[in-house]
């Protein structure tokens, strides 16, 4: 299966395709509404691209990409919303979009990828690790609303 996957940024006027993805990804808690409506404002705020995974036309997995510059760390990606369609799981897309994501950031002269992942998902803290990703603090979050 891996040959026949293709990895590629998903163009702006296609980003709305990794909405069911994400919609799967948040277990139904946020609206499609809610989601295509968010994705339009991070769009128009810029820094935002999305790495898509095909198999041959069907968009199987996705993972958010931001082009930030941090004080403490410089130029760099932070990835977000990293999601594989479960049927494609445990089959080397994960590791795909990684190596891909490794390449992309030293071609454009990032010094790191840098990720959130919920304390809850074992599994997720595993896959980091296991990609050379090390915990630096905890995320933390005040609702506002």
């Amino acid at each position: 299966m891996k040959g026949d996957l293709k990895l590629e940024l998903i163009p702006y006027d296609e980003m709305e395709s990794i909405l069911p993805l994400i919609f799967e990804l948040n277990q139904g808690k946020l609206s499609k509404e809610v989601l295509k409506s968010r994705l339009q404002s991070m769009l128009a705020m810029g820094g935002y691209q999305c790495l898509g995974v095909y198999d041959n036309q069907k968009l199987i997995a996705c993972c958010g990409i931001w082009l930030l510059q941090k004080l403490y760390k410089g130029k760099h990606l932070e990835l977000d919303n990293v999601f594989v369609n479960e049927e494609y799981r445990s089959n080397g897309v994960g590791n795909l979009m990684m190596d891909w994501l490794s390449e992309y950031g030293k071609s454009i002269d990032c010094t790191s990828l840098e990720c959130n992942c919920y304390l809850h998902n074992e599994k997720g803290v595993k896959f980091w690790k296991r990609h050379g990703f090390e915990p630096l603090g905890y995320h933390m979050i005040k609702n506002l609303e």
